[in-house]
């Protein structure tokens, strides 16, 4: 089960870099675009804003997924300067993934509660009527995968298992 779990994981992760670097262009080309004929030609294009909208979701939200699946986020990690005692970080940092961990779980029921509510409402955008549930399923995704990769590392913390 565990190389099985492990495949999966290395293809998510190549597929979240390939989303996040084509989104990332994609959102570059779409801005540059939209101020080109917004400023130059003096004509806006209608509905960029909706596209560059759901490209930005995810790209942010794939990003987030990335940085949660190697454990390379920002973190505010001043505890490693006020304590040296090495068993007593392990605790802190054990400490924080369950909190984290369960913070993410409450995410995800809200992200949850936010998709199916947009769903339920049929919202779509103004120009091209893309369903809004597009973008922010992209948080539900997201949500999900916060809770999978702090249960993956709550587990590691608990083992003592280095990254």
């Amino acid at each position: 089960m565990v190389p099985f779990l492990s495949r999966l994981d290395q293809l998510l992760g190549f597929v979240l870099k390939a989303v996040v670097v084509l989104t990332g262009l994609a959102v570059a080309v779409m801005l540059v675009v939209g101020i080109f004929f917004r400023s130059a030609l003096e004509h806006p294009v209608f509905g960029l804003e909706e596209i560059v909208l759901f490209s930005v979701m995810w790209f942010y939200m794939c990003g987030a997924v990335l940085a949660s699946r190697e454990r390379s986020h920002l973190a505010a990690d001043f505890m490693s300067v006020m304590v040296s005692d090495p068993r007593k970080l392990r605790i802190i940092g054990t400490v924080t993934t369950a909190i984290s961990l369960v913070l993410a779980i409450f995410f995800t029921a809200w992200a949850w509660s936010l998709v199916s509510w947009g769903i339920e409402r049929g919202q779509s955008t103004p120009v091209f009527s893309l369903p809004m549930w597009v973008s922010q399923a992209s948080l539900l995704f997201a949500a999900v995968c916060f809770v999978l990769y702090l249960a993956r590392d709550l587990v590691r913390d608990l083992s003592g298992k280095e990254y």
